[in-house]
């Protein structure tokens, strides 16, 4: 059962109160899970029993995404306020520096964190930030496409389209490889996460001038890139392992761009070698 919690963070015009809610399973090193912009915490189900063997799991719904609220006035949605707004939770949950993995929008914070020294180490799933400019705005325009189509359609319509594999297809096949495998419920249910999220277009307005060029020393980093990611392309994973030559640069054969629901079992593994004793 997903659980809120609510803690004070500073803005320019003074301190404001933020809230998100999380689910928190498993027992073990913390392990922070990030999702990516219009989805939800329940990205990462496909994987979670399998990380809660070993780890404490806190898959997050990022402000203004799934059940979480809107970031109050003063807040704005950039890498400058989700970094220590995530900061903040994770303090408020007494986790201090969590193993982080992050997919797209939550592989790039992730990847935020790390530079930050925020966490214990670092897996990046397709994360946003390695792109050309056109390559950008190919995705900038796929998503807002996408959310288009899920505000445009009656949820009747929604509801029952993805009770055929043809229909989750049309629904989510542009983030996942094998969308017919994802169950009916779970695509209605991020296909309206998606309509309703709160937050897509401020986060989105953030992304124009998003690049990561840093390297992270120090901190354990594994970037991992589906084969079929028809969101981010994958050679953009030859330009993350160049702009963080430490990190280990791992194929997910036939994955698409949300990777976990297309082969949890090697997901999870990439995840748990990557936290492995403090990163591999």
């Amino acid at each position: 059962m997903a659980a809120e919690v609510s803690f004070t963070v500073e803005s320019p015009q003074g301190p404001r109160t933020v809230s998100v809610r999380y689910e928190r399973v498993g027992a073990g090193e913390p392990l922070l899970l990030l999702h990516g912009i219009g989805h939800h915490w329940q990205a990462w189900q496909p994987v979670l029993d399998i990380l809660a063997a070993r780890r404490d799991v806190v898959a997050v719904d990022l402000p203004g995404f799934g059940t979480s609220p809107a970031l109050p006035d003063g807040l704005a949605y950039d890498l400058s306020t989700v970094v220590p707004v995530l900061e903040a939770f994770c303090t408020a949950l007494g986790i201090g520096r969590p193993h982080v993995a992050g997919n797209s929008l939550g592989g790039l914070l992730a990847l935020e964190l790390g530079r930050e020294k925020l966490v214990r180490s670092v897996t990046a799933l397709s994360p946003a930030g390695f792109w050309t400019e056109a390559e950008r705005r190919y995705a900038v325009g796929t998503l807002r496409a996408m959310r288009l189509g899920a505000r445009s359609l009656p949820v009747s319509f929604i509801e029952r389209l993805s009770r055929s594999a043809a229909g989750r297809a049309a629904l989510a096949g542009t983030i996942y490889a094998r969308p017919g495998r994802r169950s009916p419920d779970a695509v209605v249910a991020e296909t309206l996460a998606l309509r309703g999220a709160t937050g897509f277009e401020p986060t989105l307005a953030t992304q124009r001038d998003v690049l990561f060029l840093d390297d992270i020393p120090d901190v354990p980093v594994t970037i991992a890139w589906g084969t079929r990611d028809r969101l981010l392309l994958r050679r953009q994973g030859v330009r993350a392992k160049r702009a963080v030559p430490g990190a280990r640069l791992v194929r997910l054969p036939g994955c698409g761009h949300v990777p976990m629901n297309d082969d949890p079992a090697l997901v999870a593994r990439v995840i748990l070698d990557g936290s492995r004793d403090g990163g591999h």
